[in-house]
This record gives structure tokens, sequence and C-alpha cells, in this order.
């Protein structure tokens, strides 16, 4: 039975870096993982450059059945701590756009100085160890494929449950039951929408097409690109709302932002009376989205606009620029970039991150019901988390 201060379960970006600010503060910290590879999910980020963090995180970027949960890490640990960690390894990186900083090179950089710090400050990374048991008795007790192993402290830091395939499991909400937490039910986010098979086959046309749009939802509002894709709509615009939609409830998509549509109908049929609807909509969509367009809301695309009423311009301008679009629902956690919901943070010290209920036990990172926006904010909340439990350990 091999000894330790803190056991940590998960080798992600919470994970690794709690790791290494918890050896950094003399604690004997094993960290273990089911996985091959650590950082698996840093890696494939930002298209493989790892949008790391955001210039403008703040606790309003975050979705929490308590919103003021996590102000306290965030305002610990922020973007320029971890900016100047990043500068520290000297690793080139740039901002996008929003304030998305992303890997000049590769994630691979951040997933390298990860582990370069933990090794600095010594606490073990232990890959490839499959978790049996964890039981407790004046400390935590794991049983795993490669031995026993006891600590003061544990650490959940293994995620949600997107993205499967690289070995996502439900397995640290299992852990916060067996102590007696709650969790607040869990749903994909970040999120491409499907749609029902009219449209699908209808927008399929288009797959490949992305416009500016607005995009709302309940709370959520946001201006950014929507994609179409073979399955439904996708692109930062869409995956941004699915965090604050609910199935069943239509998505109000803006597709002229910029633009009065009813204003923009009457100026054309003033200046261009002989023009036809299809030829006017093309000049201000892509050819085959304008005619999917015109497909979808049944618009009279052969009409010329002199021969269009008041009452038809009308409808076409709020479908413009109202778009009550209705998901079939989403692509699910095969693609979504977040977990929703998790260990209910009215039970964890927003502090420490350490239970409320259970002595030694800390949750950090996805595992808890905290989500952020897309652009970076959910790895600030691992940073920031991590950072937390690790001065508190």
């Amino acid at each position: 039975m091999q000894q330790y201060d803190t056991i940590i379960i998960g080798a992600g970006a919470a994970g690794l870096h709690c790791a290494a600010n918890a050896a950094r503060r003399g604690k004997n910290v094993l960290l273990l993982d089911h996985a091959k590879q650590a950082g698996k999910k840093i890696l494939i980020s930002g298209g493989g450059r790892c949008n790391f963090t955001n210039l403008y995180a703040s606790p309003e970027n975050y979705l929490s059945s308590n919103p003021h949960f996590c102000k306290s890490a965030l305002s610990r640990y922020t973007q320029w701590d971890f900016i100047a960690l990043v500068d520290r390894y000297k690793i080139p990186y740039h901002e996008k756009t929003l304030g998305q900083l992303f890997c000049d090179n590769s994630a691979k950089d951040i997933v390298r100085m990860l582990l370069d710090e933990c090794a600095e400050h010594g606490a073990k990374v232990q890959l490839r160890t499959d978790i049996a048991a964890v039981e407790y008795d004046q400390c935590y007790k794991l049983t795993t494929s490669a031995g026993d192993y006891n600590a003061k402290q544990l650490v959940v830091a293994c995620g949600g449950l997107s993205m499967p395939k690289l070995g996502a499991t439900p397995f640290g909400y299992q852990i916060a039951e067996q102590f007696g937490h709650s969790i607040i039910p869990v749903h994909a986010g970040l999120v491409p929408f499907t749609l029902h098979e009219e449209q699908k086959q209808r927008f399929g046309e288009v797959s490949g097409i992305s416009v500016p749009v607005t995009a709302a939802s309940g709370d959520g509002y946001f201006r950014e690109a929507m994609l179409f894709t073979h399955r439904g709509v996708s692109g930062p615009a869409v995956l941004q709302i699915s965090s604050y939609w609910q199935p069943g409830e239509p998505v109000s998509i803006n597709l002229m932002p910029d633009t009065d549509a009813l204003d923009w109908l009457q100026s054309s049929q003033h200046n261009n009376p002989k023009m036809q609807l299809s030829t006017l909509l093309q000049n201000a969509f892509p050819k085959r989205l304008a005619i999917a367009l015109i497909d979808e809301f049944n618009w009279p695309g052969d009409k010329r606009l002199t021969d269009i009423n008041k009452a038809t311009f009308n409808a076409i301008a709020s479908q413009l620029n109202n778009w009550q679009l209705k998901p079939n629902g989403t692509e699910g956690y095969r693609t979504a970039e977040v977990t929703l919901g998790g260990v209910n943070v009215d039970e964890v010290s927003s502090k420490t991150m350490e239970s409320k209920l259970q002595p030694g036990l800390y949750f950090i990172g996805e595992v808890v019901d905290v989500t952020g926006w897309l652009g970076g904010y959910n790895f600030q909340w691992a940073w920031a988390s991590a950072y937390a439990a690790a001065e508190a350990l």
C-alpha cells in the first residue's frame, strides 16, 4: 500500500495544473488516469492549437445553478496568471477573435508545459491505471490495476461526459454520489444542433456555408458565425446558444444582424422594382443558401419585387431578422465540447473546492456544475479551480 498526501484522479487540464501546484507547495502527489496519454482533450482543442484562455474571462461567462460559485476561484487565479505561466515557458501564442488565445504552434506545447511543471515540482503522473474502487476510512484507499494507494486527500478532476471517444466516463459523478453529493442533471453543451428530417435535407444542400448571425435562446444571446452542416447547424453562434437552449424551444436566428430586413426589402423594391426576389436574396446570401431559404419559407422567389405586397414583405422580413428555428436536438456528447451540470456546487466550498460533506475530498474542473462559454473560458475554469484546490491541500 503506497502512501501519498494527495491523489488526483484525471490527467486533464485541471488535474495536471492541480498536481503541479500542490507539489510546488510540498505535497507528495500522485496523479492517476486510465488514458494512455495525458491532456487528450487539450491536444484536440482549438483545432489542435488549444484555446487556452480568454482575455475577457469573468464570472459572467459561466453557467451554473449557483452563478456566484465561480467568482472566488476566478478572481484568485486569473487569465493573466496563466498567461504568465505560458510566457515563462516561452510558448508563442496569438489572439484570434474576441479575446481567444491560441498557441501559434500546437496544443502539445501546453501539455508539455503542464507535464514539465509536474516533473519540476515532483508530482508523479501515472497513466494506464484503472481505478476499481475508492474507499474512505480515516484516509482514501484506492484499489487500482497498478496496485493499492492511500492518501489523506482525494481530488476528483476526471471531467464530464463530453467526447467519450477520448475516454470520458461518469466516474467523477459516481465518486461524488458515493460520498453523498447530489448531481445537477447533466447534458451536452457547446454542441451542434440537428434539424428535423425535411429541414436537414433542405439545408444539407448548403453544408459548409457559414454566415454571420445573432442567435438567442433563454438568457443567451450571441453574435457570431453559424455554419450549415449535413446534419443541422453548427458554428460558434450555435455552439454558444446550445448551452442555453431547452429541448422543444425555438432558437431565434437573425440572418441579417446589421440590417432591418423590411427597410432593405422596401428600398430594394423602390430602387429595383423589376428585380426578382431570388436575385435580391442571392445578392445578400450565397446562392445555394438563398435558394434553400426560399424553399424553407415558401417565398415567391420568381416574383418581381414590384409584384410583392406589403404583407409578404413583412413575413419575409420577420423570417430574415427573427427566424424561429426549432432544432430536432443536438449531436450529443459525441461532439459536445463540455458537459453542463455536474456536482452540485452548493455542496462544495467555492474558496477551496473541498466537499462540504466529506473531509479531504475535492472537485475541480468540468466535473462540477460550472460551464463556460466557447472561447477558452472552460480552460480558465480548469486552471482557476485547480489552483484554488492546490492552495488548500
